[in-house]
């Protein structure tokens, strides 16, 4: 490249160098270090030749170096058991957005509820010393929390509540959530009930706080279709069809309750090629409160869940914990509201 001194033993063959930017920028490297990491400090003139020998020398800043002499990595890892769920979505993006007007960066890693993945996740991420890490869930293996306490790094646990957290925790009671959706729907009327739910252990859990929670008002059996993987509307269709078969008292309407609203919407979906009347022979519930919950037909009433909020909690409460301002042991609930919709009798 024209303009650039011949490779040298220092660095990797072909790498640029700093010195090679500020050579050919005609400044001293000191002043394209200052470029770089304090631009404030730097004539806007001096700051435009150092950017245009950056740009035609593909220069790249190795921030690994400046982060061994700070101790700051300027980087925080988010580990989410899945992004395709807009729930899941709209809490990294508020986590995101709020670290990077902090100026750092966000390293996502995707568990797919599975605790050993999770792990191994772990073991990579914390080699990259991280200044925080954002977890969802409060599910781990011992491996996991034993390593995270003694790399001494802040942690916000998020989703979910636990009277042992691992550092910090901002997240709301799945238990209650459960228990609200089936005190309403009792007190609406209903007496007939199903599940549709997936192998997520939170979703898992307020299913049986919904199950324990009819028991304890004299209702019996509940029956369910758990399926493995990630809820999809083709979940919805299939376990109305199933569930609509072993109706066990054909005049009363049934209410499904769902742990994720698209599984909820595959319920409605399947019910208009039924022909079945909603809510009048089947009542719908779902979670989450997507963007599309309230444009279904009918309308879904759902548990929402605002995963912004949780997002941006949690970015605070580490934010605060790395300039000195919080400390561990830190615990928000944010609650969740049930949304009334056309779905279930007012």
């Amino acid at each position: 490249m024209a303009g650039l001194p011949p490779d040298n033993n220092d660095t990797p063959r072909g790498a640029v160098t700093l010195s090679d930017v500020a050579r050919l920028a005609g400044v001293a490297p000191m002043t394209v270090s200052r470029c770089l990491n304090q631009p404030d400090t730097v004539r806007s003139a001096t700051r435009l030749k150092v950017q245009r020998a950056i740009e035609q020398t593909g220069y790249v800043q190795n921030r690994l170096a400046g982060a061994l002499r700070s101790n700051r990595s300027r980087l925080v890892a988010v580990v989410m058991p899945m992004v395709t769920n807009p729930i899941f979505s709209d809490t990294f993006q508020a986590i995101n957005d709020r670290l990077a007007q902090a100026g750092y960066q966000v390293l996502l890693g995707v568990s797919g509820y599975e605790r050993e993945h999770e792990q191994e996740l772990l073991e990579v991420i914390l080699s990259r010393r991280p200044d925080g890490i954002i977890l969802t869930g409060t599910l781990h293996t011992p491996a996991s929390r034993n390593r995270l306490r003694a790399a001494r790094v802040p942690v916000v646990e998020t989703w979910d509540l636990t009277p042992e957290p691992i550092d910090m925790l901002v997240g709301f009671s799945h238990e209650q959530a459960g228990r609200a959706v089936a005190l309403q729907l009792f007190a609406q009327g209903y007496r007939q009930f199903a599940l549709l739910a997936v192998d997520d252990p939170r979703g898992l859990r307020r299913a049986e706080s919904f199950t324990r929670t009819l028991a304890e008002q004299g209702v019996g059996a509940v029956r369910r279709q758990i399926y493995p993987g990630s809820p999809t509307l083709a979940m919805g269709r299939m376990g109305l069809g199933a569930l609509w078969q072993q109706q066990t008292e054909p005049g009363a309407p049934l209410a499904v309750v769902c742990t994720s609203d698209t599984i909820a919407h595959g319920v409605l979906t399947e019910a208009a090629a039924r022909g079945i009347r909603v809510p009048e022979q089947l009542a719908v519930m779902g979670f989450g409160d997507m963007s599309f919950a309230a444009h279904t037909f009918p309308a879904l009433s759902t548990v929402r869940i605002d995963g912004a909020l949780m997002g941006e909690t949690a970015a605070q409460m580490l934010l605060d914990r790395l300039q000195g301002q919080g400390s561990g042991g830190q615990v928000t609930d944010i609650g969740f509201t049930l949304i009334q919709r056309d779905t279930t009798t007012a």
